[in-house]
């Protein structure tokens, strides 16, 4: 079966002019830019805002794969209120050459590996509760007194667990794709982020909260098992959060890893 396009799109928000977007809309919490990019993206694209994305820093832009074909992106850019086109990057002129979009490879061969970087957000869900907690503290209370535990082993595992099937759950078409060849942590905060509850009712004003959580970077190696679900789960990205700047999963040569 021949997997469906997949594009990476490129833009360069502006700082200045994305910080006041979020600020009339109450949407910055700190330093952590999730939440504003992913509004501005939904203002822009509407319910087809290309997702996972990836930001670091202004100078690197913002990286999202999209399923929209080219002619798409250009009518939602065309058609995008201006303010939010213009705090994206998305038009081009005298700060900003515009958006870049790239075909992605859909078609991977199996047994290939290949390098990555991944921001995750790796937590899990309490059995009891149901509440959201960090994969390290779920870890760390099952663990035995004499265990000694550290989150790059926890979030590797945490990883792997992620890309491997579920035998309890419905299978999913991006699971078994690739399995964790090797991975190190080379970057870890606690971060808060800004999440907004679903309205109650048509004029009721929706709830805000800003969790604290594990705000880790993965590099290392991935192994295709499965190349269709392999493009499938690039499409989809890793764990909870994906459309918040988390889960996207940026492919290097295996040589090239950092």
């Amino acid at each position: 079966m021949t997997a469906a396009p997949l594009y990476l799109l490129h833009c360069q928000p502006d700082p200045r002019l994305l910080a006041a977007w979020a600020a009339q809309r109450h949407l910055l919490v700190g330093s952590d830019l999730g939440y504003p990019l992913h509004a501005l993206l939904h203002a822009a694209f509407g319910d087809a805002a290309p997702q996972p994305f990836a930001y670091d820093d202004p100078e690197q832009g913002l990286l999202a794969y999209t399923r929209m074909a080219p002619e798409a992106i250009q009518q939602a850019v065309a058609l995008a209120d201006p303010a939010a086109a213009n705090a994206l990057g998305l038009s081009a002129g005298p700060q900003s050459a515009g958006y870049r979009l790239r075909a992605f490879p859909t078609q991977w061969q199996s047994g290939q590996v290949i390098g990555f970087t991944l921001r995750a957000r790796p937590i899990e869900r309490e059995a009891q509760t149901g509440h959201e907690r960090d994969a390290f503290i779920g870890a760390a209370l099952s663990a035995a007194p004499t265990q000694t535990l550290t989150r790059e082993a926890v979030y590797t595992a945490w990883l792997a667990a992620q890309l491997a099937p579920r035998p309890r759950e419905k299978p999913q078409p991006w699971q078994g794709g690739a399995e964790l060849v090797d991975a190190r942590l080379t970057r870890f905060a606690l971060s808060p982020v800004l999440r907004r509850t679903q309205r109650s009712g048509a004029n009721a004003e929706r709830a805000t909260s800003t969790p604290t959580g594990p705000d880790a970077t993965l590099s290392g190696h991935l192994r295709v098992l499965d190349p269709a679900a392999f493009a499938a789960l690039l499409a989809r990205g890793v764990g909870r959060h994906r459309a918040f700047g988390f889960g996207m999963l940026r492919l290097l040569p295996a040589s090239l890893t950092v």
